[in-house]
């Protein structure tokens, strides 16, 4: 006999057949891979960057703990150093994931700050007035930078490395010219006395708050009644915010996917519609912005500006970059990792000085930590393409 019309084997009841069905085990699916959480950790780019971090910390904890590196004025120095590069190593960062590099950082700075402080005290324009022209121009040569990367399809190793001589003589050049000298002074009064560059760019914010846990006892008070650390320098406010809003852009944003498919493969990303020119020169004007940034707030809070600030700055920031897991390749980075990495500079540039250690051994320090975050990296990408 069958059901609804069907005939089984007398051996076979289908309904019992039907009710063990679904405690069969189902075949798994091969595109599904289960992944430890370590291995999950370890497959994250600013994973080497954090550890990194940690262990300098605990370094200097025990090294310098006693030394006032980690009271208040100690913390304020190294971040305000950290918070500096880390400005530059935003933009390198993006730039680097979509496979192209900006040497000309660096160069960049010397000749924003020159463009804010010439106009500004030889021309008496405002100092914001000046700030803006500063920025204008900086952006219009960083997009200048892209677009001849775009046109020529010469690498932008190249070009930048063009750029960096060129920007650099320059800004000799118009310092020479119209002030007779490489050094200006002068700007910070200015930049103090203009009620948009005092908020934006100059001194420190939260002075109040500062004032009144130096009083409770919470930091140290000077002489004059007023903190030994009177505020958060401007320059860590814009760090947090950019890094924020780029780590955003970058892990959350349709123009982030961008980034990373530009720098994996450009040509496949431009078969599937993504805009591979405009991705590449918005970035190198980016890198522009990041270093007049810089300038703008060391003139603000130094009050001079010099033609030969920010040397090798670029290199900096590309380190920075790379220790927080940015890829030289391209295609895969994080924002958060080169934030990481400009942190651990900061860090051991100001703790030597609170050591017995000599300072000479800073730049060996940064060549191993280089090192060792390159040959991290190349373990991490291979164990990715390993697992695709």
């Amino acid at each position: 006999m069958g059901v609804a019309g069907k005939h089984f084997p007398p051996h076979v009841n289908p309904q019992q057949d039907n009710a063990e069905a679904p405690d069969q085990a189902k075949p798994s699916d091969e595109r599904v891979r289960k992944q430890s959480w370590f291995g999950h950790l370890l497959n994250r780019p600013e994973f080497a960057a954090i550890s990194g971090t940690v262990l300098v910390f605990i370094v200097f904890g025990f090294g310098a703990g006693s030394s006032g590196m980690f009271a208040l004025d100690g913390v304020m120095n190294w971040s305000q150093v950290a918070a500096y590069l880390g400005l530059l190593a935003v933009g390198a960062c993006l730039l680097m994931i979509a496979g192209e590099f900006d040497l000309s950082i660096g160069s960049m700075i010397g000749f924003a700050g020159m463009m804010v402080a010439l106009p500004a005290v030889y021309f008496h324009w405002p100092i914001s007035l000046s700030i803006l022209f500063a920025f204008g121009t900086s952006m219009l040569l960083g997009a200048l930078n892209g677009y001849l990367v775009m046109k020529t399809r010469l690498p932008s190793f190249i070009v930048t490395l063009a750029f960096l001589f060129i920007l650099r003589g320059l800004t000799l050049a118009l310092s020479i010219m119209f002030a007779d000298r490489t050094i200006i002074s002068g700007v910070g009064d200015l930049a103090q006395a203009d009620p948009i560059a005092n908020t934006l760019f100059h001194g420190v914010a939260f002075h109040g708050l500062f004032t009144w846990l130096a009083h409770m006892g919470i930091g140290k008070l000077l002489d004059s009644g007023q903190p030994l650390v009177p505020g958060i320098p401007k320059v860590l406010i814009w760090w947090f915010a950019l890094a924020a809003i780029c780590a955003f852009v970058l892990a959350k944003t349709r123009y982030g996917n961008w980034i990373l498919a530009v720098g994996g493969d450009a040509n496949a990303a431009k078969n599937v519609g993504v805009p591979v020119k405009r991705v590449k020169i918005s970035l190198f004007v980016l890198t522009a912005f990041c270093s007049c940034l810089f300038a703008v707030l060391q003139v603000c809070d130094i009050g001079s500006a010099a033609a030969d600030r920010g040397l090798q700055k670029e290199f900096e920031a590309i380190i920075a970059a790379v220790i927080g897991g940015t890829l030289l390749t391209g295609g895969y980075g994080s924002v958060v990792g080169a934030c990481f990495g400009a942190l651990i500079f900061g860090v051991v540039q100001i703790g030597i000085t609170y050591t017995n250690v000599s300072s000479d051994w800073f730049r060996v320090f940064l060549g191993v930590m280089l090192l060792l975050a390159v040959l991290f990296n190349h373990y991490v990408r291979r164990r990715v393409s390993q697992a695709q």
